[in-house]
């Protein structure tokens, strides 16, 4: 993954290898600082515990839970950290924690980089387009994606790995990694039975799928109503947020710049969002979370369709010769297909 390039012609090669260094540090960083914050978090959960008071610290444990996300994807790009049994690791524990195990993600993770928009071979697209509120909806619940990464768990350890994009050795990690994590699951589970202990759901499985959706505003607005043209940059979304949304992200909000040039870390992200806007000449279109999904919804109540609504985003680049108007587009590939 780390030689794939989005778009050509927008950084140089060797100002690419300079960006893309890797360090220790920065990861450390931000890993001490978002691992800091549930456990504080966790520590006024218990203290708060009987009370109302617990209440706002129970939903910030699941958004700080939620977006552990952000470290696996990066460990999982091999760019977080230099030292190589770091990304493994993290990636490793966070990927457990979430329900998401990592000798799954990375490979998956890779095909929807280098197929991005595809209906056919872009994994997170979520089975295809939105006709309605109600499927825009149910999937910002975020409840189909822990369905579907439950699913994948269970597959895997069954043996059952015959996803396209795995090779078979990364096949047989994935059965051997799902196997762990099952086992640890039910280990949990057992102990917390035999203990009588309810902490596995207030300090955890509770809050992680209660606040599911604020992952959501992010991961369910990436690529969703873009074109599907092979533009990285235009493709995938750039998003006009604040500094604790960048934090909570790991930059992930750069994610136009992170999806044409995946070799770059994390904390370069800012500044090479900064070098592709001095090379274009110009801004890559941004918006914020809540404008973004209230659009959406507003125009699927008024009966439109993802397909409307990625044709209406692709138009004006088209007009102003940012895209072509003889693209490769596939909006009409999956034109049946529901959520």
């Amino acid at each position: 993954m780390q030689d794939f390039v989005g778009v050509k012609d927008v950084i140089s090669k060797s100002r690419l290898r300079e960006l893309g260094e890797r360090k220790n540090g920065p990861g450390l960083f931000y890993l001490a600082t978002h691992g800091g914050s549930i456990i504080v978090n966790t520590a006024m959960m218990a203290w708060t515990w009987g009370s109302l008071w617990c209440i706002p610290f129970f939903l910030l444990q699941g958004v700080l839970i939620n977006f552990l996300y952000a470290p696996e994807h990066e460990c999982d790009h091999q760019t977080c950290f230099k030292t190589p049994w770091l990304n493994q690791w993290v990636a490793r524990i966070c990927g457990f924690i979430i329900f998401n195990p990592s000798e799954d993600h990375r490979w998956g993770h890779y095909s929807h980089h280098r197929h991005t928009q595809d209906w056919d071979k872009d994994i997170e697209l979520g089975g295809g387009p939105f006709h309605n509120v109600r499927e825009y909806l149910w999937m910002l619940s975020g409840m189909p994606l822990i369905y579907w990464k439950g699913r994948q768990i269970i597959r895997h350890a069954a043996g059952l790995a015959d996803d396209w994009y795995f090779t078979p050795k990364q096949a047989k990690a994935a059965i051997e990694h799902s196997r762990w994590s099952v086992a640890i699951y039910v280990l949990i589970l057992v102990s917390a039975i035999i203990f009588q202990s309810w902490w596995w759901l207030y300090y955890w499985i509770g809050p992680f799928v209660l606040m599911r959706w604020t992952y959501m505003l992010e991961g369910g607005g990436e690529h969703r109503g873009l074109t599907h043209q092979s533009n990285t940059l235009f493709n995938t979304r750039t998003w006009d947020t604040n500094w604790f949304a960048r934090w909570l992200n790991w930059n992930m909000t750069y994610h136009a710049a992170h999806h044409t040039f995946p070799s770059v870390p994390f904390h370069r992200l800012p500044e090479l969002q900064r070098e592709i806007e001095l090379s274009l000449g110009y801004e890559l279109p941004k918006t914020s979370y809540f404008r973004l999904h209230y659009w959406h919804l507003r125009k699927l109540s008024r009966g439109k369709t993802e397909f409307d609504i990625s044709a209406e985003t692709e138009a004006p680049l088209i007009k102003v010769g940012r895209l072509p108007s003889d693209g490769n587009n596939s909006l009409t590939s999956k034109d049946t297909a529901t959520i």
